[in-house]
Order: structure tokens, then sequence, then C-alpha cells
């Protein structure tokens, strides 16, 4: 089956493009298979030369053929494709509209141009159908068409080898050696006399068009013609291979986008009217000035030097940043400059300023990371500079001035440095970032500085005040809160001034300088109202110790003996009084000296009202049926209450049931003194041995020896008493005493003796020392507890009486319910 040629009309006679022909012959053809490996054969000449005729002859197409018969006239209108049947590779015929026609006019010749263009644009092959007689004419041999498209083609579109067949129709005797030529001398003086750019001014024909020439016979010598066309014929087979009619073309567009390729460069040509005006240059500029923008950008992307710079600033800053970045892209846009400097100026500079602000959205990223880098080393610069500037003793807001100032210039600087000399970048924005950094770590310096100097004046007015208000609590005078509270204002002006004076460096405003020795303040006041807490938490504790010390102990800070002379009574509301009053000292805090009833109240409601209060506030306290019966206490509120009047109460409850304990063993004790100190009988005893005993005494009057004898025992008796401490020995017991006088009896007596003896031969010894006494009554002696200088709580329940030997007798005395250091206290004067 004969193969079909799928004649199409590419271009209809009004300039109209048939795409959807096109695609309809692309897939008939199946073009999109073949690659690159195709290749286009265009014909133009004049109207009613035979064209048609000879592509239907040389290739088997069915282009329209003119019917000599019917007159000359325009056959084919437009451009027309076909397959080219039985030529291998694919081989696609293009019949041009023939030129010169009368229908289109003499003054109507843009679409001969146009569609000139369009072919040699389009095709590897051009044949240029001529009359063998119109050689060495002007017009006849196309020379005008001719030089417009050599100028246009040039300039235009990339530099494509176009081969030109010239056909020389119906050959003369005229030898062919002497027509071909007269031909080409006529191609080379067109070329020579088109204008052409600096780059192509010395640049040769055949550069971009190779020349064939070929002469055929007339159509009438029919036998003849179609041998020359057969041979003819043959040359287009592997035309595109090396050596063929096409064989050194360029810039070939792949098969599968030939359509687009056609439609696009029809419609270059028809809207920017090139070949009819000198504008046309715009489509070329446009395409050629962004191909090499691209091709420029491709290569920066890949550029060595930009790869090492871009993997340079990922890792810190880079000296010479700027220089270097702008050297590179400096030469891709000289680059762009030199290959596009024939375009036209409008397209190329806008085409320019794409390339330009694309390669410099490409590296900002990398400009961008550079002013990272400079504002974290100026960051971490300050940092250092301020800490050292602080280290050598500086002032705070004059070192962060000093070492922001150095700090910002350097940034500045490196970003002079890191400058593009293509793009005003302003790195403001990164600079702002870098102030407002350097702000905050000062401000972050700033706060630390000031809490440090803030904890440690806190610390100094807590050590200076909680010591001092303990022992004041502890005191609970008369005057304990006046002094409380000038000690207060003294240790608070003092750190106040000092702090004021610590952080005039840092110029603070007023309001936070004002703020914060307030808040100093508020902190010394807190520090004392916590101690107060504290305190009056072990108020039972502090009762305790001041009835103890009041109790125990006179107002020369010794002992007391429980003898007959003191007044037990008396002493127990002394101690009591004492201890209420430190009560009423703890009950409330008073850090403004205003009056308040407490005092009165507690000792009319807990003291029976038998406890008068001191004659400069001689007024009698109205208590009132349960005055205790309340939370809080008039004229203190209740922030400032640390004990409520109900607490008071039970305190005081408490307190009385665990002290009533050594007001018992003090009454025994002095029971007991008085029993040891009573060794005669009854006086009734005394008076029956008188009358009992009469008549011994007269025996003894009248007998003088026997007084001798009982006067002797006397003092052996006396001296074994005072020997051997009986009275000292039987105040532990009686049990115990018997066995120390047996165990020591024997040794005393030859003691004695062996003194007498020493006397009665003048040689007096130095006494011996005394034997120890007994075991038990060591130990028994070693528990009377004796004054301290320590503070130290001992159980009230080993609390027991001592006893105390002298030569005038036995005394007894009770132990402090807590041995601590003796204080004096003065007199206690409830009020």
């Amino acid at each position: 089956m004969e193969e079909d040629c799928c004649a199409t009309q590419l271009i209809y006679g009004d300039g109209e493009f048939n795409s959807s022909g096109l695609d309809r012959f692309v897939k008939e053809v199946k073009l999109a298979e073949c690659g690159l490996s195709y290749a286009v054969v265009a014909i133009m000449g004049p109207q009613s030369s035979g064209k048609s005729t000879l592509l239907n002859h040389l290739f088997h197409t069915k282009f329209r053929e003119m019917d000599a018969y019917s007159g000359r006239s325009q056959t084919t209108k437009g451009i027309w494709i076909a397959k080219c049947v039985g030529i291998e590779p694919c081989t696609i015929a293009m019949d041009l509209e023939g030129t010169d026609g009368r229908e289109r006019g003499e003054d109507d010749t843009t679409f001969e141009k146009q569609s000139a263009l369009f072919a040699l644009a389009v095709s590897d092959i051009v044949l240029i159908n001529m009359w063998c007689h119109d050689i060495g004419r002007e017009q006849a041999a196309n020379k005008p068409l001719l030089k417009t498209v050599f100028q246009v083609m040039m300039r235009l579109f990339s530099p494509r080898k176009t081969t030109l067949l010239f056909v020389i129709r119906d050959k003369t005797k005229t030898p062919f050696e002497y027509l071909e030529p007269v031909l080409r001398e006529d191609i080379q003086k067109i070329w020579d006399g088109v204008p052409k750019p600096q780059a192509h001014k010395s640049t040769p024909f055949s550069d971009f068009f190779s020349v064939e020439v070929v002469a055929l016979s007339s159509y009438e010598e029919e036998e003849k013609f179609k041998e020359e066309v057969a041979q003819l014929r043959q040359r287009f087979f592997h035309s595109i291979s090396p050596g063929g009619l096409a064989g050194d073309r360029r810039g070939v567009v792949p098969a599968t986008g030939f359509s687009f390729s056609a439609q696009q460069i029809w419609k270059v040509i028809k809207e920017n009217k090139d070949l009819d005006l000198p504008a046309h240059k715009v489509m070329v500029a446009t395409v050629r000035c962004e191909e090499i923008a691209n091709q420029k950008s491709n290569q920066l992307v890949y550029d060595e030097d930009w790869l090492a710079l871009k993997e340079a600033v990922q890792t810190g800053p880079v000296q010479g940043f700027g220089i270097r970045l702008s050297s590179i892209l400096g030469t891709y846009l000289s680059e762009y400059d030199m290959e596009a400097v024939y375009f036209d100026e409008g397209v190329r500079n806008a085409k320019r300023q794409l390339l330009e602000s694309k390669a410099l959205d490409f590296v900002y990223p990398a400009y961008t990371t550079m002013l990272g880098h400079l504002r974290s080393k100026a960051l971490e610069d300050f940092k250092v500079r301020l800490e050292q500037s602080l280290n050598k003793g500086g002032e705070f807001a004059s070192s962060v001035r000093t070492s922001s100032q150095s700090s910002m210039l350097e940034f500045d600087k490196g970003c002079a440095d890191a400058a593009i000399q293509q793009a005003d970048w302003d790195g403001s924005r990164v600079r702002e970032k870098l102030k407002r950094d350097i702000d905050a770590h000062a401000s972050s310096v700033r706060s630390a500085k000031l809490s440090e100097l803030k904890i440690n004046y806190e610390k100094q007015l807590s050590a200076s005040l909680t010591g001092p208000v303990e022992a004041l609590l502890e005191t609970g005078g008369k005057d304990t809160w006046t002094s409380i509270r000038k000690l207060l204002n003294h240790e608070t002006e003092v750190a106040v001034s000092e702090f004021s004076a610590a952080v005039a460096g840092f110029e603070l405003d007023k309001d936070t300088s004002t703020k914060m020795n307030q808040n100093l303040r508020d902190y010394a006041r807190n520090v004392v109202e916590k101690k107060a807490q504290e305190e009056a938490g072990n108020i039972m504790i502090h009762m305790k110790d001041r009835f103890s010390t009041v109790f125990n102990y006179d107002s020369d800070s010794m002992p007391r003996v429980w003898t007959e002379k003191e007044d037990i009574r008396s002493i127990t509301k002394d101690a009591r009084s004492a201890s209420l009053k430190l009560l009423s000292v703890m009950a409330a805090i008073r850090m403004e000296s205003k009056p308040d009833n407490i005092e009165k109240l507690l000792f009319s409601s807990l003291m029976d009202g038998t406890v008068t209060v001191s004659s400069s506030q001689d007024r009698r306290v109205a208590a009132s049926t349960y005055p205790l019966a309340s939370s809080t206490w008039e004229e203190v509120s209740s922030k400032d209450t640390l004990i409520t009047p109900v607490q008071c109460k039970s305190l005081w409850r408490q307190f009385k049931a665990e002290t009533e304990y050594s007001v018992t063993q003090a009454i025994s004790a002095q029971e007991a003194h008085k029993q040891s100190n009573n060794w005669w009988p009854p006086l009734w005893t005394i008076l029956v041995m008188i009358v009992l005993g009469f008549n011994e005494i007269i025996l003894l009057i009248t007998n003088p020896l026997y007084l001798v004898v009982l006067f002797v025992a006397f003092l052996i008796s006396t001296a074994l008493w005072v020997q051997m401490g009986i009275a000292r020995v039987f105040q532990h017991g009686i049990l115990s005493g018997i066995l120390s006088i047996v165990s020591r009896f024997l040794p005393t007596v030859m003691d004695l003796l062996r003194k007498l003896a020493e006397k009665s031969q003048g040689n007096p010894a130095p006494e011996a020392p005394r034997r120890p006494v007994s075991v038990a009554s060591q130990s028994h002696r070693n528990e009377t507890p004796l004054p301290n200088t320590v503070s130290c709580s001992i159980p009230e329940s080993t609390v027991s009486s001592n006893m105390s030997s002298s030569d005038g007798g036995v005394e007894y005395s009770s132990p402090p319910l807590r041995q601590r250091r003796p204080t004096n206290v003065q007199e206690v004067e409830p009020s």
C-alpha cells in the first residue's frame, strides 16, 4: 500500500496558523517518535515557477499543481507541509506561496518575507527555485528577498547552519560550470552587503549557510527531467548524516517540540512584524537575552569560587566576603553584557536586571548568614568587654556604654566589609537586633548584679537584726519594742545608705531607686517581724526561762538557798510577773509607737488583780467578766497579733501547771531546812528530862569526876561530829548515813589519836587529805546542779531538793528549772 504524504496546510493565506492541522499531521506521520532524526525541506521562489511540481516529483508528495491549460495564476496559498514518501530519515517538505504574485500586489510583500524567514528558521534545507534565464537579474533572482532574509536570520535567531539548494530550472545550452560561479558571486555580494553585529563583522557566509547548486532540464522534456529529479532525490537520503546536504546543521529542535516551536516562531514573526518594522530585533533579543541570563544564572550556581565562599561562610565570618562575592557576580554580569551587547538595549537591560535580581536573591542567604556571624561575634565581644570592665571595678552604666559602642563599631566595620557592590542591602535590621541583644544582655547582667547586691545587703540586715532582736525579745523589758524600733531604724538607714551608694553606678531612674530602697526597708521590717513570730512560737520556753531565772536566782545572780528567811510566795509572784511581762511583750508586734493595754489586761486577768502596776502607770485595770475571751487585741491589727488573748490564757494555764512543781520543791526544801536546823527536843521534853533526872544531876554536881568524864566525852563526840560531818552525811538519808559512819568511824578515831599524839610530842604533822566520802554520798552530791553560763533545759521530773552543809548547820536549796547564764534581772514591776 502506497504511503500517504498527509499534505496539510500549515499557514493560511491570511497568516493564520493551523495549529490543530499541524498537531494532526504530527500524529499521522508519527513525527514525535523520531527524536532528532528528522529533517525539514522548504522551497521558495517566484509564483508559477513549478515549485509544487518539483516537490511532487522529488518527494512523491501531492501538493496542488498549476494547470497550464487554465492560465498562469496563484496555485499555492500560504504554506503547506507533507511527508516525503520513501525518504529516510523522516523528512518534512514545506511548500511556500510564490513570491512576486499579482494577487498580493506590488506593495504587499510582508507575507512573502515572513514566510521566507519562517522557512529559514524551521528548515534544514531550503530549495530556491529560479529560472536559468533570470540569473544575473536583480528582481527575478530574489536578491532583495535574500538580503532581508540573511540580515534578519542572523540577528534574530541563534546561529544555525542552513543548506541553500539553488535549483536552476529549464537549463540552457550555457554550461553549468559558468552559471554556478555567477550565482555564488551574487549570493556572496548579498551577504557582504548585509549589516552585521561587531561579533560577526568578519564571519564568513559559510558559518551560517551551505550553498549547493543544481540545474534541471525543462519539464517539457519529461523523460530527461524525471531522470535528473531522480538523481537529485538520492541526495536527500540520509541528508542529516555527516556529509549529507544538512550534515552540519545546528540547533535542532527535538521532534516532540516541533509543533510548539513552529507555532512560536510564526507567532513571534507575525506579532513583532520584524520584516516590516525595525523593531523586529526585540523578539530575538528577548529570547536570546533570556537564554544568556539563564545560562549565566546556572553557571553561578555551580561556580567553584561561589561554592567555596558559601561553604566558608557557614562556619564563621569570612574576611573580604563582600569583595569576593562582588567579584563573582561581576564576572557573570560582565559575560552577559558581552554576549548580549548587539541585542536591543531595552530588552538587554531588562534581562540584565532580572539576572542581577535573581543572582542577588540566590546569594542573599549567604549574606544574611555572614551578618548573623558578625552579630554573634559582636555580641560575644560585648559580653567579654563588659565582664572585663566590671572585674576591673568599672561602673556598670559606663562599662555598658563603652562596651556597646566598641561592639557596634566592630559590627559596622564588618557590615562594610561584607557589602556587595551590586546590591544596596541594608543591614539595619540585623544591627537593630544586635542592639536589642546587647540591651537584653546588659539588662540581664544589671538584674543579676542588682539582685546580688540586694541579697548581700539583705544578709547584712538579717545578720545585724536577728541576734539583737532575739536578745531584746528574750529580755522582755519595759522598753523592748522601743529599743527594737531604734535598732531597726538605725540598721535600715545604714544599709539603705550603703546600698544607694553601691547602685549609683547603675544610673537607675528615680522611681526604680526609690522602689529598691523601699524593698530593702520592707525586708528589714520583715526580718524583725519573722523573728518576733519565731520567738512568739517559743514563748513557753522563754516564760519558763524567765521564771527559772527570777525564782532560782537572787538579784546578784546567786542561787537561792531556801532558808526560812526566803518569802517563797513573794518570789513566786515576782517570777510569774516577770514571765507574764514577757508574754505581754511578745503578744503583738509594735513597730509603731502607739500605746496598747495588753500588759494591763494580762495582769488584771491572769494575776487575779493582786499585782499592781508601776508607780508611773498607777492606773487600775477594769477587767470585764471575760477579758481574754477574744481573738484580737484592742488597738492592735490582726496582722501584728502574734499571740491572741485566748492563746495567752491557755499558755498561762499551761505555764502555771509546769512551774508549780518548782514552787512545791522550793517549799519542801524550805521545810527540810527548818527541820535540819532544829536539833533540840521540844521544851516539854526538856522539862520532863529535868524533873525525871533531877537525882542524876545532883549526883554529877556532887561528884566532879563524873563532870570531867562527861566533859571529855562531849569533846570527843563533838570532834567526831565535826570530823565525820554527821549532819551532811544524814542529809541523804538515815541508811546511807549509818553506812557512811560505820565505814569511817575507826579511821576517824585513829586519825584523832594520831593528831593528839603528835601534838603531845610537839611535832604537828601536816594535815592528811581527807578521805573521799562514800560512793553513794558522792554520786548523790554530784547530782546537785550548779549555775552554769550556758543555758540548757533539764526535765522537770528530775528536779529535787539538795542540801548543803556548813559549820552553822544544814541548808536546803532547789535547783533551777534550766541551767543558764545568770542574768541580772531587774525587779519586775507589773504594769
